[in-house]
C-alpha cells in the first residue's frame, strides 16, 4: 500500500478518541466515513467536531474557511459495513476490550478490499493479539493515539510480527502527512512505550495519595510544575543525561527500594472503582465534579493544550479548504 492511493479512511467508533481521530484525517483532506454503535454518537459527531474546530480557530490555529470543507468531508454511517465501503485505510476506536477487538476485525476482513490496511487504536493490545483471527494480520497494525487525539501531537505506530514491512511504512507516511509525530516502535510489547511509563507514575502518585503524603489537588500541581513542564521541552534521558547519570545513579539507588513496587491496585483506587466513583464520567473521582467543573477543566486542558501546540507544534494542524 502507497500512501497516494489512500483517499478515504474509515473510524469505528466516534467516542473520546474517534471523534477527534475523524477531525484530523479530515483536516488534513481525506474523506473520512465513521460508524458507531450508539445512534447518539452518530448523530452529534458533527456537532462535537465543530466545538474543536472552532476552538482551534480562536485559538489562531486553523483558518475559520478550513472549518466547513473539514466537517463537509465526514459523514456518519448507519452501519459498519457502509463505513469501510471502498476505503483504504480503517482505524478501529471501540472499547478497550480484547474480545471486542478480535470480533471486529475478523468483521471487517471480508468487507475491505486487500490492499486495506487495517489499525487498531488500541491502548495496550498488541496486534498479534487484537488481530489473531486475521486471515491476512500482513495487513494489521497498532496506531495508538493519545487523548485528546486531534490536539496531542504523538501516535505509536507499532507493527506486529506478521505486519508487512509496506504496510508499517504506509502508515508512517499517514500519520506524518496528517500531522501527527509517528513513533515506529522496534518491537512489539503490551502497553507500547508511553503507556508503560504513565503506568509506572500511576503506581507512584496513587501509592503517595493513599498513605497522604499530599492531596490529589497537591500532586497533580506538583507533577505540572516540576516534572510537566520540563518535559514539555526536554525528554526525559536529556534530563538524565544534563543531570549527570553519576547523579541519576545514585538517586535511583537511594529511592528505588522505596518507592511502590507490586502490582496490586491501591485500596483507596479499589474502593472508589467499587463504589462506582469512576472520576470525571460518573462526577466523582479523587475530586468531586459537578457539572459545571468538568466543563470548565476540559475547556482550560484544551486551551492549555493549543497553546502549547501554537508554541511547540504548530506544524502539526493541517487545514486543507480544497
Amino acid at each position: 500500500m502507497n500512501i497516494d492511493s489512500i483517499r478515504s479512511v474509515a473510524v469505528l467508533g466516534l467516542g473520546t478518541m474517534g471523534h477527534g481521530i475523524a477531525q484530523t484525517f479530515a483536516l488534513a483532506g481525506y474523506q473520512v466515513q465513521g460508524y458507531d454503535e450508539h445512534p447518539a454518537a452518530r448523530a452529534n459527531l458533527h456537532e462535537r467536531i465543530r466545538k474543536n474546530l472552532d476552538a482551534f480557530v480562536a485559538s489562531g490555529l486553523l483558518p475559520s474557511s478550513a472549518v466547513e470543507p473539514a466537517l463537509q468531508r465526514i459523514k456518519a454511517c448507519d452501519t459498519e459495513q457502509a463505513a469501510v465501503n471502498g476505503v483504504q485505510f480503517v482505524t478501529e476506536a471501540v472499547a478497550e476490550d480484547l474480545n471486542v477487538k478480535q470480533a471486529l476485525f475478523a468483521r471487517l476482513e471480508p468487507l475491505v478490499g486487500d490492499d486495506t490496511i487495517l489499525a487498531s487504536n488500541s491502548s495496550s493490545f498488541p496486534i498479534s493479539q487484537s488481530g489473531v483471527n486475521l486471515k491476512w494480520p500482513e495487513r494489521a497494525v497498532v496506531t495508538h493515539w493519545f487523548n485528546p487525539p486531534h490536539l496531542v501531537p504523538l501516535v505509536e505506530v507499532v507493527p506486529g510480527p506478521q505486519t508487512a514491512e509496506g504496510t508499517t511504512l504506509a502508515t508512517m507516511a499517514l500519520m506524518q502527512h496528517i500531522g501527527k509525530h509517528p513513533l515506529r516502535l522496534r518491537k512489539e510489547l503490551p502497553g507500547f512505550l508511553v503507556n508503560r511509563i504513565q503506568v509506572a507514575i500511576m503506581r507512584e502518585v496513587w501509592d503517595l495519595l493513599e498513605q497522604g503524603v499530599a492531596s490529589a489537588d497537591e500532586i497533580d500541581a506538583a507533577l505540572r510544575t516540576s516534572v510537566g513542564f520540563r518535559l514539555a521541552a526536554v525528554g526525559p534521558l536529556e534530563v538524565h543525561d544534563f543531570g549527570g547519570l553519576d547523579i541519576q545513579t545514585t538517586v535511583f539507588r537511594n529511592l528505588a527500594p522505596e518507592i511502590r513496587s507490586n502490582v496490586e491496585v491501591p485500596k483507596l483506587v479499589a474502593d472508589l472503582v467499587a463504589q462506582g466513583h469512576l472520576g470525571a464520567k460518573t462526577g466523582r473521582g479523587f475530586q468531586e465534579y459537578p457539572p459545571a467543573k468538568i466543563a470548565e477543566r476540559q475547556q482550560r486542558r484544551d486551551r492549555l493544550f493549543l497553546a502549547l501546540i501554537k508554541l511547540l507544534y504548530a506544524d502539526s494542524i493541517k487545514g486543507d479548504v480544497g
